[in-house]
This record gives C-alpha cells, sequence and structure tokens, in this order.
C-alpha cells in the first residue's frame, strides 16, 4: 500500500475520532480507510489507536506521529502543486479579502492585471470593512491596513499609502482655501467614521485639528464624492481621490502639510506555507503598488 494514503487516512481519523467520519472526509469506504490505518500500524510495527465500539483514541505513539504527520502532508502538497504550478503555470482558485473602498478604488483593477497574466487563475474577491476569518471563511489571502493585531497572522508588508486634504474649485471659490492646518476648524468637513477618530484628524507633523460638518459617512469614497459635490473638505487616502484630483474635480489642499500615512499588508494564516500562486500574487501586488506610484514601498 502507499504510505502517502496511509498517513492521510491516520490523520483524517485522529482528527474526527471515528473511521467512519474519516471515510466520509477522504471520501473513501469505511473498510478501505480502516485498512489503510492497519497497514501503517504494520508498516510501524506499533498500534496507532485504541478502538472501543463508541470511539477511537490515539496511543502514545499515535499522538506523537499526529504532532507530525500533518506538516509532512502539507509539505507534500505544496511541493507537488508547486512543481506542477510551475509546470503549466498557475491555475486554481484564490479567495481574497480586502476593505471596500480600497478594493473598489484599486484592488479590482490590480486583480484584473494579475488574472490577465495568469488565465488558469480564478478569483474570488470579498470586499468588507469587517476583517474576515480567514479559516473560517476560507480566506487565502487578505489586505489590511493599518497596524495590524492579530498574532495569529502572518503577514507581508507591502507598501504604505498617504491622506490628502482636498476639495472642490467651487467650495473653494465660496469658502476661501484653509491657510493653515488650525483654518480646518472654520470649515465644512466631511466625517468618514471608517476613521478611528473621524473628528480628529492627524498629520505627520503631530498636529491634530478637531473637524465638524454637515456629512458623516463611513466610505472614503463618498467622502470623497461628497467632496467633489462642494459639500465640504475631504480627507482621503491617496487611491480613493486619484481620479477626482486628475480630472480636476477636487483640488489638493495644503499638500505641503504631509497627511498620516498607513501600511498596507498581506496577510494569511500562522503556519501556513503559500502556495506558487499565493507568494506571485503577493510579489505582483508588491511591484504593482510601487508601479502605480499610489503606494510607497
Amino acid at each position: 500500500m502507499d504510505l502517502v494514503d496511509e498517513l492521510r487516512a491516520f490523520v483524517a481519523t485522529a482528527q474526527t475520532r471515528s473511521f467512519t467520519a474519516a471515510a466520509d472526509q477522504l471520501g473513501l469506504s469505511n473498510r478501505l480507510t480502516s485498512k489503510y490505518v492497519a497497514a501503517l500500524e504494520t508498516r510501524l510495527g506499533t498500534r496507532l489507536f485504541q478502538r472501543t465500539t463508541r470511539k477511537v483514541g490515539l496511543t502514545p505513539a499515535g499522538e506523537d506521529l499526529m504532532a507530525r504527520a500533518p506538516a509532512l502532508l502539507d509539505d507534500l502538497d505544496l511541493m507537488i502543486s508547486d512543481i506542477a504550478d510551475g509546470a503549466r503555470g498557475l491555475s486554481g482558485l484564490i479567495r481574497i479579502s480586502a476593505p471596500v473602498t480600497f478594493g473598489e478604488a484599486y484592488l479590482a483593477e490590480m486583480l484584473a492585471r494579475f488574472g490577465e497574466a495568469h488565465p488558469d487563475l480564478s478569483i474570488d474577491l470579498r470586499l468588507s470593512d469587517q476583517f474576515a476569518d480567514l479559516a473560517g471563511d476560507g480566506i487565502d489571502l487578505a489586505f489590511r491596513i493599518g497596524q495590524l493585531d492579530a498574532m495569529a497572522l502572518k503577514s507581508r508588508k507591502i507598501g504604505v499609502f498617504g491622506v490628502k486634504l482636498a476639495a472642490s474649485p467651487a467650495y473653494l471659490a465660496r469658502n476661501g482655501p484653509p491657510a493653515r492646518l488650525a483654518d480646518l476648524e472654520n470649515h465644512n468637513c466631511i466625517i468618514d467614521n471608517n476613521r478611528r477618530t473621524p473628528r480628529r484628524w492627524r498629520f505627520a507633523n503631530g498636529t491634530i485639528v478637531t473637524v465638524n460638518g454637515r456629512f458623516q459617512v463611513n466610505s472614503a469614497r463618498v467622502s470623497c464624492r461628497y467632496a467633489e459635490m462642494g459639500l465640504g473638505i475631504t480627507y482621503c487616502p491617496d487611491f480613493a481621490l486619484r481620479d477626482a484630483l486628475d480630472a480636476g474635480s477636487l483640488v489638493e489642499i495644503l499638500p505641503e502639510e504631509t497627511g498620516e500615512s498607513f501600511p498596507v499588508n498581506i496577510v494569511y494564516l500562522e503556519g501556513q506555507r503559500l502556495p506558487t500562486k499565493l507568494r506571485a500574487l503577493v510579489d505582483f501586488a508588491r511591484e504593482d503598488m510601487k508601479r502605480s506610484g499610489l503606494l510607497t514601498v
């Protein structure tokens, strides 16, 4: 019998504590799953399970093997996947989570460019301003903005984006531009409730300005749109402002005052070694962001 099949049957049985459940997980018959485990015990010369009529428990030898076998099988699967991807090109499905505005304003087009270079890949992009449960939701990679708190995740920093002040020409014609940061207190400012301190705008020099305004929203993109409509001054990420600034519907205010900056990270589950297709996406994202000029690395 094949040692790999025996190990897979052993791991599935140890995880489920049932030959029947393990057989269902593996898509095998109950009889064949039991046969694989018995063959492995014969090969090793020791019992791996204590069998009763109600459940299956690990012996000390079984516990020792269970501590090592899953990682061994994962490494084997990754090696086979890497070699296959190298031979036929990247393929399969990648599930990605990202914040809504970042995903809409930048990431969707970046993934389209990545997908164009790898036509056998499928992309499942899920946008939410709530952090996804990578394990529970089956997410391969997640883009996270700001400082990371999750200790159970590995991360790779791929860039940094800045935040800028902007308003429409019409608003500035009616109200005049602020001459200094403190003048923002006397202007209508659009409040983005996605920020940790929505009414306290922080700048790189340490200045904090308390602002007020008639319009509040939990979307950087809508904040930008309100500013285009002449409703006030927005303090928005570069990637949300780029098109409006290029079109002239918004004008940057106080460009000499550097706004906040935030890291952009790709995160994945701790203990997981990235397959070739995920490593390729991480590398592509980093280079694409550098080329875009939106993010500095």
